[in-house]
């Protein structure tokens, strides 16, 4: 079973509309790690493609301040300024989905899913060190986790710990990792909507755990024509300036 690994849309649909095409044909499941909405102009056409689309959902903290789950007033006043905007731009049927996706982790077939850590859906996982308990306690072998927007991940083996980085080269789409027995893995496909690892192509992941494999993708999409639609609708300056930059 090949699944299709979503995270950080955050309103976005141009980088994932390029995301489905280029994955087409390449999976038979999708999942999402969370943070549909929040930052960019399209709250509702994303929301109603990860409804059509995914087999499984989970909740983000921009999922949750929109829905009043959260408290925007725990965001920066950036952030804070495009939750507010999100939370009227939604239909009453996209924002009660949002309000009920369930928190991780969640399990799919052989693999977990989760937005922050294995035990704050809200943590940031950016070193080794709020790596290891997540890999120590992991649900299981392979976990997915988004929430940073930095593609690539952790493992454990035994007591060796190892930091993964995935960024494919420009004129390459994805680079692919072998999984190995015995090893417990903290992947994270990146975000499609607001890359910030100094790539601004669109990042997810393919995988069959199976077969042993995950690919790790990255796609050119029409910044400019997003970086336009925000302007229209009046999103902050910095937000519509660091697609450009990945950052």
């Amino acid at each position: 079973m090949r699944y299709l690994i979503l995270s950080d849309i955050h309103a976005n649909r141009t980088a994932l509309e390029a995301a489905l095409e280029a994955a087409k044909g390449k999976w038979d499941k999708a999942v999402c790690l969370g943070d549909l909405v929040g930052y960019g102009p399209d709250p509702n056409e994303v929301t109603d493609r990860v409804r059509e689309i995914s087999s499984l959902t989970i909740r983000g903290n921009h999922d949750k301040a929109v829905t009043g789950l959260g408290d925007p007033e725990e965001f920066n006043p950036i952030a804070r300024n495009a939750v507010l905007w999100t939370r009227e731009q939604l239909r009453t049927e996209n924002f009660e989905y949002l309000k009920e996706l369930p928190r991780g982790p969640l399990q799919a077939d052989s693999f977990s899913i989760i937005h922050g850590s294995v035990h704050d859906e809200d943590e940031y996982v950016f070193a080794p060190e709020l790596a290891l308990p997540g890999l120590q306690d992991a649900p299981s072998n392979v976990v997915f986790f988004g929430h940073t927007h930095i593609q690539g991940g952790f493992t454990l083996r035994g007591e060796e710990m190892a930091v993964l980085h995935f960024k494919p080269a420009f004129g390459s789409h994805f680079s692919r990792l072998t999984l190995e027995e015995g090893t417990t893995y903290l992947l994270n496909p990146g975000s499609i909507g607001q890359p910030r690892d100094g790539d601004p192509r669109a990042a997810f992941a393919i995988a069959d755990i199976e077969d042993q494999w995950v690919e790790f993708w990255r796609v050119s999409y029409d910044i400019e024509d997003v970086q336009r639609r925000m302007t229209q609708a009046g999103l902050p300056e910095p937000l519509i300036l660091r697609l450009s930059f990945g950052r």
